[in-house]
């Protein structure tokens, strides 16, 4: 009876150990023809502070992933072709890329490259349980400066906007022109990277994560990654009002150096404090039954 049981076992242990050797054959092959991609993609995060989050983003996707490992050997191996739509779209996109040397088309069929080897090798069970780590990992690509400036220049002027009227609360006298405020004695000019872009990255990069660990309910997860973008403009606001301030009060040199670096960390330190607040909030507010219902369908997802 064991011997038989055994015997019925094998095969299906078999094909899963070939489908994982084959899963983790290709996917070395992508990353040997995505590397140079990757490299650059690095340089990208280490000069450009707006995506210094990046360097987490793949350490964090590789332990969602280890997290669902019993899920994994639970599930079923079910290849399908289906895996070839994604390898087929990452395809195009590495050359569109490359004809056009644009970069997060290359950079994004990476991803979409790794999500039809695991529907080709893996199949759909798996692919549904990786769906989050491997989502995930298009928080990591950086946006073509073309689509940074569209998003920059708004946030600038917001900011600006914003921060004009609390210098007024204060009776600062401010003049906007634009995206620079004229004080008193000197002006302020609201860059692009006082736009926020960088508190929005790394704020949302951080809802995502802090969703996922500290909360179950699906509506109170997506609430919590929402609000990151209103969070990220209003505490970016305040810290170029408190750089007007301090310029007003002590002169420009409060609006570079180390003190300009300061009011960076303690402003991103608030935004997140505004997102643990949320988090208090919603789980004092949100029903308790409410909460109950819709966790088992996040947990099935996730």
């Amino acid at each position: 009876m064991n011997a038989s049981a055994a015997d019925l076992s094998t095969p299906d242990v078999a094909g899963r150990t070939d489908a994982v050797a084959h899963a983790i054959v290709v996917t070395a092959l992508a990353l040997g023809v995505f590397a140079p991609i990757l490299y650059h993609m690095g340089l990208h995060w280490k000069d450009v502070a707006d995506y210094s989050h990046g360097f987490v983003v793949a350490p964090l996707a590789l332990y969602f992933a280890y997290e669902r490992l019993p899920r994994l050997k639970r599930a079923p191996v079910d290849p399908t072709w289906w895996g070839l739509v994604p390898l087929i779209l990452g395809s195009i996109a590495l050359v569109i890329g490359r004809l056009g040397v644009e970069l997060m088309s290359m950079r994004v069929a990476f991803v979409l490259t790794l999500i039809g080897i695991v529907l080709l090798t893996l199949g759909r069970s798996m692919a549904r349980i990786l769906a989050f780590p491997l989502l995930f990992l298009f928080l990591m690509v950086p946006l073509p400066q073309s689509l940074v400036n569209v998003i920059a220049f708004p946030l600038q002027l917001i900011a600006a906007g914003i921060a004009v009227d609390a210098l007024h609360s204060l009776h600062v006298p401010a003049l906007l022109e634009g995206n620079i405020i004229h004080l008193a004695s000197s002006q302020l000019f609201v860059a692009e990277a006082c736009s926020g872009l960088r508190s929005l990255m790394a704020l949302g990069t951080l809802g995502v994560v802090f969703a996922y660990f500290f909360r179950k309910n699906i509506f109170e997860r997506l609430i919590l990654i929402l609000s990151t973008i209103p969070i990220a403009i209003m505490v970016n606001a305040f810290r170029v009002g408190l750089t007007g301030y301090l310029t007003h009060i002590y002169g420009g040199d409060a609006a570079k150096g180390a003190i300009h670096q300061l009011e960076g960390f303690f402003t991103f330190g608030l935004a997140f404090a505004l997102l643990l607040l949320e988090a208090w909030l919603l789980a004092m507010l949100w029903p308790k039954s409410w909460r109950e219902k819709t966790a088992w369908k996040l947990g099935q997802a996730s």
